[in-house]
């Protein structure tokens, strides 16, 4: 339920020069770490794939998300179906609007990896809470590098996660994760921006009227 970075831009200004040795999979991971630490907030496009699982079926969705840290998200999914995830870094809410329904859940203590989704939003650190290694991936295109991140600790909703990267800026262009089920979940940010001042109140949700609310050990 992520992102970007700096140190590889040394490359041909002199003619004749051999290009740098590529980055060990623990320095880009450092690197990323440090790269993102320096990023408060961000939004990007996103296109969304989900390949397998129980029904082994392909499911392509589109939206835009806004991330600010620690832990403010919201996903809106606008196409093919609207739905929601917003978390105000207290509690995340899900809603889709065809099941008039609103689930609310704790948001995880800072500390804790157990979604890929609230890594983007600055949960964990890379080295501590994951083993690092570097992938070659089918579709990988010039200037991107795959760094997959498999957690120390068992978690319940993934096995791990690879983050597709702009090799120059260490920018996240997309993230891979798998689940319990044999299914996995691509997602491609476009268009993104960082540190553009996103307001709190951009986290903030309204439940709507008439829908049914479904708590999961919420403090209130």
């Amino acid at each position: 339920m992520p992102t970007v970075f700096v140190l590889f831009l040394l490359i041909s200004s002199f003619a004749g020069q051999a290009a740098p040795p590529a980055p060990s999979a623990v320095d880009l991971a450092r690197d990323l770490q440090r790269r993102y630490d320096q990023v408060r907030d961000f939004s990007a496009d996103f296109e969304h794939e989900y390949e397998g699982g129980v029904l082994r079926k392909t499911i392509t969705e589109y939206g835009r998300l806004l991330v600010k840290k620690p832990g403010m998200m919201r996903w809106t999914y606008t196409s093919p179906e609207k739905k929601e995830f917003v978390s105000d870094g207290h509690r995340l809410y899900s809603y889709v609007p065809e099941d008039r329904q609103v689930m609310i859940s704790n948001v995880a203590p800072a500390d804790d990896t157990s979604s890929p989704a609230m890594f983007l939003a600055g949960k964990g650190d890379i080295l501590r809470d994951y083993t690092p290694s570097l992938l070659q991936m089918p579709g990988l295109l010039p200037g991107e590098v795959a760094l997959k991140l498999v957690p120390k600790a068992r978690q319940r909703d993934y096995d791990w996660l690879v983050l597709v990267l702009d090799r120059a800026t260490l920018q996240i262009r997309r993230l891979v994760t798998t689940d319990s089920q044999g299914g996995t979940s691509t997602f491609v940010f476009t268009r993104m921006k960082e540190n553009i001042r996103v307001p709190d109140s951009a986290f903030t949700f309204k439940v709507p009227r008439g829908v049914d609310v479904i708590t999961d050990s919420v403090k209130r």
